[in-house]
């Protein structure tokens, strides 16, 4: 028994020593280069940008798309043109390009059928807390669920620019979660859109409308 528990010990000793000399004194500084036990982590066999390439014919690494491709995603149409996800413009970050400043208005064109699509957003994504009506009282408050949800119609959020109200949808307040990932950009606008739509019904006044309109009132 002895034998055996002693040479158990040697075994273990020969393997720490084996496992001190591969791995080292971590955090120690060293002239020696590190055993590299798996290589192909720090040296991956890949092609650079720009960089010269003999795999292809033309012999570079970045290669154009090919004839025909399609692109992943289509622009955005604003009042200003056509605008793509990917660029630094007030349609998908709510703020003045280069500035820290929120964008008064809605850069989409905001007629009915916006709207409406604002409208279907807004039941799914913001009435169960807000209310369909905006005032707060949406089924996670009757719930108890969020004892305190804003009333969109309080003075200080019809207030807000459209840019500040959009960064809030996309990121998130307190204890509103992001809709960022959940909602496209052009539908966040259109919440906007129908946000402001249902302020004005429930604040608006007769003199808000045209002679036409109080006219037809009149009837």
């Amino acid at each position: 028994m002895i034998r055996i528990a002693i040479s158990f010990l040697l075994i273990g000793a020969a393997l720490g020593g084996v496992l001190y000399g591969t791995l080292g004194l971590q955090g120690k500084l060293s002239r020696k280069p590190p055993m590299e036990l798996f290589p192909d982590m720090d040296r991956q066999a890949k092609l650079r940008p720009q960089e010269p390439n003999h795999f292809f014919a033309n012999g570079v690494s970045s290669q154009l798309p090919p004839d025909g491709t399609i692109a992943r995603s289509q622009p955005i149409e604003t009042v200003n043109g056509e605008v793509y996800r990917f660029e630094d413009s007030p349609v998908n970050t709510g703020k003045i390009s280069g500035t820290t400043n929120f964008v008064e208005t809605n850069p989409l064109v905001v007629n009915l059928e916006l709207i409406q699509r604002g409208r279907e957003r807004f039941d799914i994504y913001c009435a169960p807390c807000h209310g369909k009506l905006g005032d707060g009282n949406g089924i996670t408050k009757k719930l108890g669920v969020m004892p305190s949800v804003a009333n969109l119609h309080d003075a200080r959020i019809i207030k807000l620019a459209d840019g500040e109200i959009f960064n809030t949808i996309t990121h998130g307040k307190g204890t509103m979660g992001a809709a960022g990932p959940l909602v496209a950009t052009e539908d966040r606008w259109s919440i906007i859109a129908y946000l402001r739509a249902l302020q004005l019904s429930r604040l608006g006044t007769v003199d808000d409308l045209t002679p036409e309109q109080q006219a037809a009132l009149k009837k």
